[in-house]
């Protein structure tokens, strides 16, 4: 259908009347189409660059599921087989599946959709694919060796599948034709997306309507639309925002862990960094707990090793937990021939122990931690120049290997099961939100031993023991565990976040009667 846009969404300004309803504690009532505010803008129309969004929006699906604990389970393909020892798997498509455009889902557009996004930056690269074909109903992917976590690839947004019609005939995509409960009747880059409920839906249909997408970066722009009722659901809080918004009378706040880990990522391959000893210093230096309670306001999430324990198969109890001792820090320092300067720095053969830390604002809380960091690192003689700057900043001093520092926060559930972001991050010397310079034979052997793996056992004393080498060298330092939080409007019931953080529950949402 032709894409218009039944009406502006609300404004970024808060009108005074509308601050004072909130101020009085009046609720506003919804006008029966729902306003999702989230900070990701629009990159594009391809699903490699921002699938995420239409994920989300419920917009597009991927031939796979996950549940809460990232196990797959049937999406667009309804069940799958595994044989030639684990090199063929078959997808039986599920039938009387509708693309918004109203032509049918066969095996033929999947593998289509599916061959197109293997050819572009999308994570399916992360396994050897020889070939994706179409048998009868079944869409068949040929491996060049087997690849367990193959079915978390199939449910990344990265591999929705969109209709013939969304493509142009270079096998770019011109218009988001997916099968989800919602359809876009507007897609407007960088910001800005309309959706309406798809009446051929071929699972449940859900209550609410229409909704609309704004990406907005300012975490007080959110905040301040969440309070005046600009916006139904508003995505990830800032911190100082949450208790004011716990406070009114018009929404509820949720919070609830995400595997998602504020890390400190560092050049392991030049420089000071490079010594384990020194990384194990920096670390020494940190007081995470401080920063999870103080900067957060979540305390219990200062990272005591690299996953938490709501991803229990990679939270290893066992392992001796990161320590906030600065006095070891020093000694360590010290040990490395680090002695402090007039200024109270930290010097060796005549050059200053400084070093720049990379950050950027599209998650407000991750300038407050870099200044924390900074303080702390200060304490052991560490000089830290912060610079808070475009995300793509970080990518590219990896690339030019003038990366110092680097605080980000890495979701591990961009597939649903860790392995395969760990695997893209880690993998062959690493990957730009990966470690930089760290070479681990070890390392490497024991992720390939996994990867091949098909005991549950083993399995497990293998995911061990690669959090259990980082832990060692760290050639990242992972600072906290996240908690994803929202503000929902009290007009609306039924909201909850999602762990994997795969959909803002548009479809199992209602509006409150």
């Amino acid at each position: 259908m032709a894409m218009v846009v039944k009406r502006p969404l609300k404004l970024l300004a808060v009108s005074l009347a509308a601050w004072l309803a909130v101020s009085s504690g009046q609720a506003q009532a919804h006008d029966g189409v729902f306003d999702v505010v989230a900070p990701f803008e629009i990159v594009g129309l391809d699903p490699s660059v921002s699938g995420y969004i239409f994920q989300r929006m419920q917009i597009t699906e991927t031939l796979l599921e996950a549940d809460a604990n990232g196990r797959p389970m049937p999406g667009l393909a309804e069940a799958w087989s595994v044989s030639d020892a684990g090199r063929i798997w078959r997808l039986r498509i599920r039938p009387n599946v509708r693309f918004h455009d109203g032509t049918a889902l066969t095996a033929e557009t999947a593998a289509h959709s599916l061959k197109l996004a293997r050819d572009k930056a999308s994570i399916l690269r992360s396994a050897r694919i020889e070939a994706i074909g179409a048998e009868g109903n079944e869409l068949v992917i040929r491996l060049a060796q087997p690849f367990p976590p193959l079915p978390a690839l199939l449910a990344h947004s990265s591999t929705s599948i969109l209709a013939a019609s969304a493509y142009d005939t270079s096998g770019a995509v011109r218009s988001i034709v997916g099968t989800g409960p919602y359809q876009a009747t507007l897609v407007q880059p960088p910001q800005r997306l309309t959706a309406q409920r798809f009446e051929q839906y071929w699972g449940t249909k859900p209550s609410i309507e229409k909704a609309t997408y704004l990406g907005a970066g300012r975490g007080e722009t959110r905040a301040l639309m969440a309070q005046s009722g600009g916006a139904e659901l508003v995505f990830q809080l800032d911190p100082p925002s949450i208790a004011r918004l716990s406070r009114a009378e018009n929404l509820q706040v949720l919070m609830g862990p995400v595997p998602r880990v504020v890390m400190l990522a560092l050049n392991a391959g030049q420089g000071a960094t490079a010594s384990t000893q020194t990384r194990r210093a920096l670390s020494l230096a940190i007081q995470r707990e401080g920063i999870a309670a103080a900067v957060l306001r979540a305390p219990g999430t200062g990272a005591t090793q690299m996953f938490a324990s709501n991803l229990a198969a990679w939270h290893d109890p066992s392992l001796p937990p990161l320590a906030y001792d600065p006095a070891a820090a020093r000694e360590l320092l010290k040990a490395e021939g680090w002695q402090p300067g007039s200024d109270g720095v930290l010097h060796k053969d005549g050059v200053p122990l400084r070093l720049k830390l990379l950050t950027f604002a599209d998650r407000p809380e991750l300038p407050l931690i870099a200044t924390a960091l900074q303080a702390q690192l200060r304490e052991v003689g560490v000089e830290v120049e912060v610079a808070v700057e475009n995300a793509s900043a970080i990518p590219a001093a990896y690339q030019d290997g003038s990366l110092q520092l680097a605080l980000f926060s890495r979701n591990y559930a961009l597939a649903p099961d860790p392995l395969v972001t760990l695997y893209g991050d880690f993998a062959n010397g690493g990957a730009e939100w990966g470690p930089l310079g760290w070479k681990s034979p070890g390392f490497d052997q024991t992720l390939d031993a996994l990867l091949a793996s098909s005991d549950p056992a083993e399995q497990q004393r293998l995911r061990y023991a690669l959090v259990g080498q980082v832990q060692n060298e760290l050639p990242i330092i992972p600072v906290a565990w996240y908690r994803q939080s929202i503000a929902v409007a009290k007009t609306v019931e039924g909201a909850a976040i999602d762990p994997l953080e795969r959909t803002f529950g548009l479809s199992t949402m209602r509006w409150a009667p």
